[in-house]
């Protein structure tokens, strides 16, 4: 034989896939191999310069030239075609397809390189294509990889119950593959029905084995965990997962968990000292790093989001919450250049649900509410939670959509029942028209009987106050809660509403007692320069005379640009 296989598969085994396709070229070449007389040979031929197209990415190739080994297969005796293949990954190097030495049966495995074929057609978002290819491999004859890429190309389709099939057959053969754990949680599968399929493998003794026995603890409170999230039960998930995470300290896996929850309710504080534990145990992490970004743009720090934005960018700039990140970054200097990056982030994985909450708060941004309605429709379709009915509301009632956005918001409170901010979300669409304040109102408060300590809430039924012509009963409200929660947002409305009335030592007082807690407030900083300015009896709507400002702006854009 003119080209040695064993060094296809050597070449293969150590990464150099530049080599093994030019090699591949001389096998599937060889005039050494009849294909007529030994089609077995060809076939094992074209599987391994297969192999090496597929390890360099060259999926089209890899999926004509796999096509073209299982037209050779097709020759074979019968006997030799539909054997079951190995638990361990198809794509590994311990489970290539061919043997140097094989003699006149070939093997490799049908069902094998299908799999390969549907990879390819999935890695090129071919969905449809990889679907038909996989269905082509008996389900008997499907390994965890198998059953697992099976139930996310159908979920990706959403053919959601094909998906629950397969991602259970997944845990019947290892309880511990957590995808299909968290996916089983998203598609409404119950806590019990999920730990009933864990594979029960008792001992001689009869005992389990130990290890099992332990993990059998705790493997059943983290599904009961990710129940609670999925169903938004968020306070019974995160007493969940604190349990676990006095059995195993500083997982990071579980305090990322907490860290995004928790931001997705609103506990912002909470959220950003949970990330910034996870960094401090390991700061090359990348997962949820884009909803720290937001946290982080929310509270106005740019020093610390533009040190993460670098640091994120040198560990892995093709990743989709890299990208968000960076969105979150330019969204103040460039929405349009942040809107591409949000957007790349859900072309680089399309379930990635911080891309579209972040692309729809863009195009709100932008001006442009019906965007952002598709938008935050895609977020929910994949993870309902509460910033995508928020961000529903916003834009319905940006388009005058009224009936629309109070739809969303009542589904809010039936999804997330005993839900403060989902009461205010209905109370934010009766405030929208002025027959529906005083329901406005109600609202409102029953958030915060519900929810005392949401600020959120205190915040828009002081506002509402001021609208009403309340302003003593909206400074009574802001200092109430100024008592229990030093918080720069309750100081910041406090000096508004002093401002309003003409209090302004009142006001001028609140607002630095905001930038005392938090330096990087802007509304802060443009309230105090507005104020310093109406107190020298100047006009601060007039236009500013001095532009040395705009030229520092400049620099800052440069600098920034130099760093991304």
């Amino acid at each position: 034989m003119d080209v040695p296989k064993d060094q296809l598969h050597t070449l293969l085994d150590h990464g150099l896939f530049s080599s093994a396709k030019i090699l591949g070229c001389f096998a599937v070449s060889s005039t050494s191999i009849n294909p007529e007389t030994s089609p077995h040979l060809k076939a094992e031929s074209l599987v391994l310069f297969g192999d090496s197209l597929f390890r360099d990415k060259e999926y089209r190739r890899a999926i004509q030239v796999y096509k073209q080994a299982l037209q050779y297969h097709k020759i074979l005796p019968k006997q030799s075609a539909n054997t079951t293949p190995p638990p361990r990954s198809t794509l590994s190097a311990s489970n290539r397809s061919s043997s140097p030495n094989s003699c006149s049966t070939s093997a490799i495995n049908e069902n094998e390189v299908k799999f390969k074929v549907a990879t390819c057609h999935s890695s090129l978002g071919e969905n449809r294509a990889a679907i038909a290819e996989m269905e082509g491999i008996p389900s008997k004859s499907r390994n965890l990889e198998m059953n697992l890429m099976m139930a996310k190309l159908y979920r990706n389709s959403r053919h959601n119950r094909a998906a629950v099939g397969c991602f259970k057959e997944c845990l019947r053969n290892c309880p511990y593959a957590f995808e299909a754990i968290i996916a089983l949680a998203e598609l409404g599968v119950s806590a019990k029905d999920i730990i009933s399929l864990f594979p029960q493998t008792p001992n001689r003794s009869g005992r389990p084995p130990s290890d099992h026995f332990d993990s059998s603890r705790w493997l059943p409170r983290y599904v009961e965990a990710q129940c609670c999230i999925a169903s938004n039960d968020y306070k019974g998930g995160l007493d969940l997962f604190s349990e676990l995470l006095q059995r195993f300290p500083n997982n990071v896996h579980i305090l990322l968990e907490m860290a995004k929850v928790k931001a997705v309710i609103g506990k912002n504080d909470e959220a950003i000292l949970d990330f910034e534990t996870v960094l401090s145990i390991d700061p090359y992490v990348v997962t949820y790093m884009d909803e720290y970004a937001m946290l982080l743009k929310l509270k106005s720090d740019n020093s610390k989001l533009t040190k993460l934005v670098h640091d994120l960018l040198n560990i892995d700039p093709t990743k989709p919450e890299v990208l968000v990140a960076l969105a979150v970054l330019w969204e103040k200097k460039d929405e349009r250049g942040a809107l591409s990056y949000a957007e790349k982030s859900i072309r680089i994985d399309e379930r990635h649900v911080a891309g579209y909450i972040m692309k729809g708060n863009l195009f709100l941004s932008l001006n442009r509410p019906e965007a952002a309605i598709i938008a935050f429709r895609g977020a929910q379709e994949l993870r309902p939670d509460l910033r995508s009915y928020q961000g529903l509301v916003r834009s319905y009632l940006a388009v005058s959509k009224v009936k629309e956005a109070l739809f969303a918001a009542r589904e809010a409170m039936k999804a997330i029942p005993q839900s403060g901010k989902a009461l205010k979300l209905v109370g934010d669409v009766h405030a929208s028209h002025v027959a529906g304040r005083e329901k406005a109102k109600k609202f409102y408060e029953s958030a915060l009987r519900l929810e005392p300590g949401f600020l959120g809430a205190a915040l828009t039924l002081a506002e509402l106050h001021v609208m009403e012509g309340r302003s003593g009963d909206a400074v009574s409200l802001l200092q109430r809660y100024l008592k229990d929660w030093a918080d720069d947002c309750l100081h910041v409305k406090l000096a508004q509403v002093f401002a309003a009335t003409n209090m302004l030592l009142d006001a001028l007082s609140h607002y630095q007692a905001a930038l005392r807690i938090n330096p990087h407030n802007e509304a802060a900083k443009k309230g105090l320069d507005r104020l310093e300015k109406q107190m020298k009896g100047v006009d601060p709507d007039a236009p500013e005379e001095d532009e040395d400002n705009e030229v520092d702006d400049g620099d800052e854009d440069q600098e920034e640009g130099e760093l991304l």
